[in-house]
């Protein structure tokens, strides 16, 4: 089912489960332009131009799919992004470590590889890329700092309620993602903040910050 996550001044946020792991695209639509930027063509292509199509009330302007961002480079986030990218003409990123992955499991290397605290220009509204190295080494939370309200986290799957990604068991993996989360994210942006993961529930910083420690504590 698509659904509005996030109603906010200049643009929305709409969000669709689209495979049996229960991976998560997102859309966000400017409401002044029509412009859309989708995160993670995960899977079914069908249900992610739903989503898409979803937006059509939230602009009085035409919808355009200007830019389809990966978070990162494992198969069950990519496998609609090629037939997305060929059927829209919309162009494509990613974390600049993950493109060769993307190009393999996807079929289509994305056209602009991003680094951390890269800032996206859209017509409408900005996202920044925020790099963080440990789930895979070019993993990417796309972030919008909302000029009106608190920040959006699109964190794909480097911050979960609960915990960072998965490392492995590896932990000097685990350490580079959790200090990269914590630096990133939690000493950056403030408790407000909305977190929506590759899979599941949402969260906020908030309600993750307490267990900070413990995370650290257990190595995963």
């Amino acid at each position: 089912m698509d659904t509005l996550l996030e109603n906010r001044e200049l643009v929305t946020l709409r969000g669709s489960s689209v495979s049996e792991q229960d991976n998560r695209s997102y859309v966000i639509t400017s409401k002044q332009t029509g412009a859309q930027v989708l995160v993670d063509a995960a899977d079914n292509i069908d249900q992610v131009k739903a989503l898409l199509a979803s937006a059509q009330d939230d602009s009085p302007e035409p919808l355009n799919l200007v830019m389809i961002a990966t978070t990162h480079q494992h198969w069950d986030h990519v496998r609609a992004l090629r037939e997305l990218a060929e059927d829209t003409g919309a162009t494509t990123s990613a974390g600049a470590a993950d493109l060769e992955a993307i190009e393999k499991e996807s079929g289509l290397r994305p056209a602009h590889a991003l680094e951390h605290d890269d800032v996206g220009n859209f017509p409408g509204f900005d996202l920044r890329a925020i790099h963080l190295r440990g789930h895979t080494p070019g993993s990417i939370a796309f972030v919008y700092e909302d000029p009106s309200g608190n920040p959006i986290i699109l964190s794909g799957d480097s911050l979960f309620p609960g915990g960072v990604g998965n490392t492995w068991e590896d932990p000097e993996r685990f350490t580079s993602l959790f200090d990269d989360v914590r630096e990133r994210l939690f000493e950056r942006y403030p408790d407000d903040s909305a977190v929506y993961p590759g899979h599941g529930n949402s969260t906020t910083l908030g309600a993750e910050r307490p267990h900070l420690d413990e995370w650290r504590e257990r190595g995963w």
